[in-house]
């Protein structure tokens, strides 16, 4: 009897072993692509792994699997799984420029927050919008975000006896006229040509000054293109609504500014001076040449910038500010056979694992409970001889630009080759119509657009 119990016993804990062993296998499997954006590089791998490993071991419905590919094939790689019928699940982390390349691929998350009551309140509600696409809904969730600003050299500013701009968005510029701070001529563009010298000490606003011999410059984006540009006056977009090309009103209006600028007024860097060693090759910011320029945060973990330096709100115009921004979300695939398990990934990634995540892409967390924390470690750390007001960046997240200026555009490669050559013909050339450039993109961005349609 006592054989037999043994025997018993030892069969009852096989069956359950077995049970175990099932259950396991019984997971639903949610593929993870990586690729598009940050993490296919070698150090991320495990450091990413480990994120995975982390959920899978919190609960037994899911296993989450992690793909990650080369960027060089990640966009080639994912479209020919789309195409295919093997869509991953969960894509990201990705921005926005890799997230509209593969326009109406994205599921609209809206039902499943909805269904299992995520908090979106814990985001500043303008990146919540910021994720909304006008045709597939919300097809993000607020994570690592990269807002914009201007940086202003304060050497150059003290040097030149100028007040230096605004502390806080919707105060006035003190200067001797109280002017409100705006792109007009007569606010931004006095100041800029006032901060531009040339090899004689002459500013841009003198009558002996030398447009052939600047070594200081007052205003700029760094790395800046025609939505760039365009976007300092408004969001905008060349897609109009009936899916024909358009160029908008304040985007011309803010590129006859910057050319005037360029060749004109001579506050800002031409092509021929844009890529000189005089301003760092590019990377205006480190040159110490320029007294304000428009760039994102990422471009303070990227410059090195060794002068007194501090960050201020970007001016309006016609009574509307935009701050420019960079974010990576992760995305869930419409061909996901698991949409509610991808969702309890994705929720998992945006928050429990944020700053696991943060501390391997980069990026300023946009849960708005964590921004301090960060910005404070993130400038002690970087730049500890300067003191750096957080609050102006914490606020520039309420003026991002939707539709945003790397968004979705028909043949999207053809057509940023398009624009760009428009671009590079305005940098490099004095001389010309704006208005009539304008109008030749207009017309060839329409000749891809209808080339796409077909």
């Amino acid at each position: 009897m006592k054989r037999k119990s043994i025997a018993l016993a030892a069969a009852c804990m096989a069956l359950l072993f077995a049970g175990c062993q099932k259950k396991a296998s019984d997971r639903v499997k949610i593929r993870w692509f990586v690729g598009l954006g940050a993490g296919s590089d070698e150090p991320t791998y495990a450091p990413q792994k480990a994120v995975v490993d982390k959920f899978n071991a919190s609960q037994d419905e899911i296993e989450l699997v992690l793909e990650i590919v080369d960027n060089d094939q990640a966009f080639q790689t994912l479209a020919t799984q789309i195409s295919g019928g093997n869509a991953p699940d969960v894509v990201g982390p990705v921005g926005i420029r890799g997230r509209d390349s593969f326009k109406g691929a994205w599921l609209d998350l809206d039902p499943l927050v909805k269904k299992y009551g995520f908090n979106l309140s814990q985001f500043d509600e303008s990146m919540v919008e910021f994720y909304r696409d006008p045709d597939d809904g919300l097809i993000g969730l607020p994570f690592g975000i990269y807002p914009s600003y201007l940086y202003c050299n304060k050497e150059l500013f003290e040097e030149a006896g100028i007040p230096l701009p605004p502390k806080n968005y919707g105060e006035k510029y003190v200067d001797e006229n109280g002017k409100e701070w705006t792109w007009d001529y007569d606010c931004v563009r006095r100041l800029a040509m006032k901060l531009t010298v040339d090899a004689n000490g002459n500013d841009a606003t003198e009558a002996g000054f030398n447009p052939k011999n600047i070594v200081q410059w007052g205003f700029g984006i760094v790395w800046g293109d025609a939505r760039g540009y365009g976007t300092l006056f408004s969001p905008g977009t060349f897609v109009a609504r009936d899916g024909t090309a358009h160029i908008p009103q304040d985007w011309l209006d803010a590129w006859k500014w910057t050319y005037d600028g360029m060749w004109k007024d001579n506050f800002i860097p031409t092509g021929p001076y844009s890529s000189s060693d005089i301003l760092s090759n590019g990377s205006w910011g480190e040159s110490g040449k320029i007294a304000m320029f428009q760039c994102h945060l990422w471009y303070s973990g990227y410059a090195k910038m060794d002068y007194d330096w501090d960050v201020y709100p970007m001016p309006s115009y016609k009574g509307n500010v935009t701050a420019k921004m960079h974010a990576d979300t992760f995305e869930i695939a419409k061909g996901s056979k698991h949409p509610d398990e991808a969702f309890k990934v994705l929720e998992y990634l945006v928050t429990t694992a944020a700053d696991d995540l943060l501390n391997i892409y980069g990026g300023m967390p946009a849960i708005t409970a964590k921004q301090d924390a960060f910005l404070d470690k993130f400038f002690k750390e970087k730049y500890p001889h300067v003191t750096v007001n957080t609050d102006v960046i914490r606020q520039s997240v309420q003026y991002a630009d939707n539709p945003n200026h790397e968004s979705w555009m028909p043949s999207f490669q053809e057509s940023s080759t398009v624009y760009t050559e428009f671009w590079n013909n305005l940098i490099n050339n004095a001389g010309l119509d704006v208005e009539a450039e304008a109008e030749k993109l207009r017309v060839n961005l329409d000749r891809v657009f209808s080339s796409a349609a077909k």
